[in-house]
């Protein structure tokens, strides 16, 4: 059952990680506001996510994929909710114009929650349920703010619900918070470290010089982000683990060929990508690299070096499994020289 006409203002909302911008250990706590009042909705995140809870550095390699767009998850216990909803709807019912179907619609929804007042397939309410409290609490939709898309964002419009502690949301409510659904979040807030691969020779090279390209297991690993809800009778997290398993080199120009011919290097049996380069190697083709056919002039090429990430994820319960491979780049300016000959 939707009513539309009522503005739950600042009802329930989505939390956001804090980064260092480092991908070291960061958390945004919810819990109690002081007054009683459960910040369900307010996802906690750990681990390395990016900062003020943007977007990921990551993208989805499935281009159908995306992190949910909105999402049912625990709001108010009821005393709480009983208090918020009698000052919205009093406010709505004060306000200008609000007489005809709004003024209707929102003397339904009071009934639903003040009188047992139900529709067929959305029971009602006695006072709230404020015999209940303690026992459960009232779950609210909440709108995703990293989705573009505002109709999306704001498909989960059903009016706040009734759960017990230690129940399971009514099954009409697909979009409740589950493990895999933060699991998705976490995806979305993860923070992968910079793609910048060292070269041989580095900035500059000459042209047809073969240029070696590697990364260090040392300096590039795993990279794991926790998003968890946890409140009285409900506690739930998923982990998303993101492990690098190729790199793929873009020369930033036609005028060059890589190694292998394909530009995927794949990942090493000791984690690394690639093979650092060592004297004496010179005339040998590296196993990962590029060796551009023309000078850069008074430019650069962009090469551009982008790995792809294989992500699963573990949560409550035992839950987890894969989700979509990621993929993260960077581009780094190459200077490429004329071979000077001297004629004698």
């Amino acid at each position: 059952m939707v009513l539309s006409t009522l503005a739950l203002t600042g009802s329930a909302y989505a939390g956001t990680g804090v980064g260092d911008g480092k991908g070291g250990d960061t958390e945004e706590r919810g819990g109690s506001d002081g007054t009683g009042i459960y910040a369900a909705a307010k996802i906690q995140y750990s681990g390395s996510v990016t900062t003020n809870g943007s977007t990921g550095n990551v993208t989805s390699s499935d281009v159908n994929w995306t992190p949910p767009p909105c999402w049912y998850a625990p709001y108010l216990g009821a005393k709480d909710f009983k208090e918020k909803m009698s000052k919205d709807i009093d406010s709505q019912m004060n306000a200008p114009g609000m007489g005809g179907h709004a003024g209707a619609a929102l003397n339904e929804l009071q009934r639903h929650y003040e009188d047992d007042y139900g529709w067929t397939d959305t029971p009602g309410y006695k006072d709230y349920n404020v015999e209940k409290d303690g026992e459960g609490m009232f779950w609210a939709a909440v709108e995703n703010p990293n989705e573009p898309d505002i109709l999306k964002r704001s498909s989960c419009n059903d009016i706040p619900f009734w759960v017990d502690n230690g129940e399971a949301p009514p099954p009409q409510y697909e979009e409740a918070i589950t493990p895999q659904i933060l699991a998705a979040l976490a995806y979305q807030h993860m923070e992968l470290p910079d793609t910048k691969v060292t070269l041989a020779p580095a900035a500059t090279t000459k042209v047809n010089l073969p240029t070696w390209a590697w990364l260090d297991k040392a300096v590039f690993d795993e990279v794991q982000a926790t998003a968890a809800i946890n409140v009285p009778g409900f506690n739930i997290q998923a982990t998303t683990t993101a492990k690098p398993i190729s790199l793929k080199l873009e020369p930033g120009t036609d005028d060059a060929q890589t190694y292998p011919a394909s530009g995927e290097c794949t990942i090493n049996a000791d984690g690394s990508i690639g093979e650092p380069y060592a004297k004496g190697k010179s005339t040998q083709t590296p196993p990962c690299g590029l060796k551009y056919l023309r000078s850069s002039g008074d430019t650069t090429f962009k090469l551009r070096a982008t790995i792809t990430w294989e992500i699963a994820w573990t949560g409550t319960g035992g839950a987890g499994g894969d989700l979509p491979n990621g993929t993260f780049g960077n581009e780094q300016a190459v200077t490429v020289q004329e071979i000077q000959a001297v004629n004698r």
